[in-house]
């Protein structure tokens, strides 16, 4: 009888009876519209085995060219549509944003501690709370304040580079952390002190991977989370045992730090303090929920800025030692506008479309987000004849619509070129900003941050540096690999590259910037 079983096997007695209702519900009745084509599922795991674990934008492109615009997945009764193309994503994700702007009620999200972030947060009022306390701390005319600070901290990695180019991942991560810690909390972190890098690197690497579609069979089965870590499978329990806490630190410890600093009246202009003078207009129980929105959002914030677009800066580092011609042609162009006598600053950003141009090809040549986060449609729907059932999630495969050869010929080559005409911005040329950010409601909303400091760094990069892929034994220079990781984020995997001042001139206009400011 199940009642003599062990505590610890009653999730397992109700595996299969799970398995095999998920199963029955899923499967589509005869009488509705007709579901888009895709791989034959098995009896009831679905297409379980045909959700890839790596290249999963790869993957999804050659099942959408084997069966078309959508292709359909059932996961143990987990319905997915895999958008094969940009139109169809703004369709359904932006034109019909009020039936798609939805996530996954996610079972990895209250393991791992995440439940408090914008990204994984269900559609309702309480996202959309936290959306308008973000969304006015990061509008162009909100963030022009902090302009100079985005500059200096572009400035100081250059100079970073200079005195220790080996290692160059550790000095771009400093310095993404860096900018949005002092936006976020006031912040400045000091260059021996990696608390605020290690805190955020640590908290994301759970992001990065829990969140992968399809990765934990936990969920499309939430019983499964009342499995002992030590049964077999059960590694997500492991996982989320060690992310948790990780996570809870990251949320809390700058917020009350921030905190400390506002009472004790050392805290500069930033993000929070702007928060807690909204909270003034509030007052009883809705104070104390604002109070956790507004913790939430200043987490939300640092954590995207500290690495999202720590990605595209990597992929830079990448294509210039893979490009050198393209180094070429920015150095003439900022050369001419710049000069040797200053850094570049975000009022040059008009007069340099071809280092404008090289910062549009750092979030396309290698993907930030090959997937995004899947949305999930909150009622039945119809495209293109084809039924998308409530609750179905919905996956954008931004990696292919930013290597459809037919949109960016030859999408492997890193080729700035592709957005200009004549020597100026193409109006009519693809920006890839508009698919890398994310589609409709669900869209990053702190795009114009990572924007400018991307442009930034690129431009007083290129200006100063010279970036050269090592030499191997031959003499020659070795070919980078250039691949990618698995993960929501995706980066390129470990690589090295040779960084030099480009001559006396730039070493010297760096550490003149870096003694002005210490």
């Amino acid at each position: 009888m199940l009642s003599r079983l062990p505590l610890d096997w009653i999730p397992v007695a109700g595996l299969l009876a799970a398995l095999l209702l998920l199963w029955v519900l899923s499967r589509p009745s005869g009488k509705a519209r007709p579901l888009p084509p895709g791989p034959k599922p098995l009896p009831l795991i679905g297409n379980a085995l045909d959700v890839p674990v790596k290249d999963m934008g790869q993957v999804f492109r050659d099942m959408t060219l084997k069966y078309g615009e959508l292709v359909y997945l059932n996961v143990v009764g987990q319905r997915m549509v895999i958008l094969g193309t940009h139109e169809a994503a703004v369709e359904l994700l932006e034109k019909r944003s009020s039936i798609y702007s939805d996530r996954n009620e996610s079972t990895m999200v209250s393991l791992t501690g995440w439940e408090w972030l914008m990204t994984t947060l269900t559609y309702g009022s309480w996202w959309r709370r936290h959306r308008r306390a973000f969304h006015q701390f990061f509008t162009p005319t909100a963030l022009d304040p902090y302009g100079p600070m985005q500059e200096l901290e572009a400035h100081r990695l250059a100079h970073r580079l200079v005195k220790d180019p080996e290692h160059f991942l550790t000095h771009i991560r400093r310095m993404f952390a860096s900018s949005i810690a002092r936006f976020t909390y006031g912040v400045e972190i000091p260059e021996d002190d990696d608390e605020y890098l290690t805190m955020a690197e640590e908290a994301l690497e759970s992001f990065n991977q829990a969140f992968i579609p399809g990765k934990y069979l936990v969920e499309t089965l939430p019983v499964l989370r009342y499995l002992p870590s030590w049964f077999p499978g059960a590694t997500f329990q492991r996982e989320a045992k060690v992310w948790k806490p990780r996570v809870h630190k990251l949320r809390d410890v700058p917020w009350e730090q921030a905190l400390k600093a506002i009472r004790e009246g050392s805290a500069p202009p930033s993000m929070v303090t702007g928060l807690i003078q909204r909270l003034s207009r509030f007052s009883g129980e809705e104070h104390a929920e604002e109070e956790i929105v507004a913790r939430n959002v200043a987490a939300v914030a640092y954590a995207a800025g500290a690495d999202t677009t720590l990605s595209a800066i990597q992929s830079f580092f990448l294509g210039m030692a893979s490009f050198p011609e393209v180094q070429r042609k920015a150095r003439e162009e900022l050369d001419a506008v710049v000069g040797p006598h200053r850094l570049p600053v975000l009022a040059d950003r008009a007069s340099l479309p071809y280092v404008e141009a090289v910062t549009k090809e750092c979030l396309r040549w290698k993907t930030v987000a090959p997937l995004g986060v899947p949305h999930r449609s909150t009622q039945d729907d119809v495209y293109r004849g084809y039924c998308i059932p409530k609750g179905t999630l919905v996956v954008a495969n931004i990696w292919w619509y930013l290597h459809d050869p037919e949109r960016f010929p030859e999408p492997d080559v890193f080729r700035p070129e592709r957005y200009l005409k004549n020597g100026k911005l193409d109006p009519d040329s693809f920006d890839p900003a508009d698919i890398a950010f994310g589609y409709g409601r669900r869209a990053c909303p702190g795009r114009h941050f990572a924007d400018a400091s991307l442009f930034l760094s690129v431009a007083t990069v290129l200006h100063t540096l010279s970036i050269t892929a090592p030499l191997g034994v031959d003499g020659q220079p070795v070919k980078l690999e250039g691949r990618m990781t698995t993960g929501v984020i995706s980066y390129p995997e470990p690589f090295a590259v040779d960084i030099k001042p480009r001559g006396p001139w730039a070493e010297s206009l760096l550490e003149e910037s870096w003694k002005a400011t210490r």
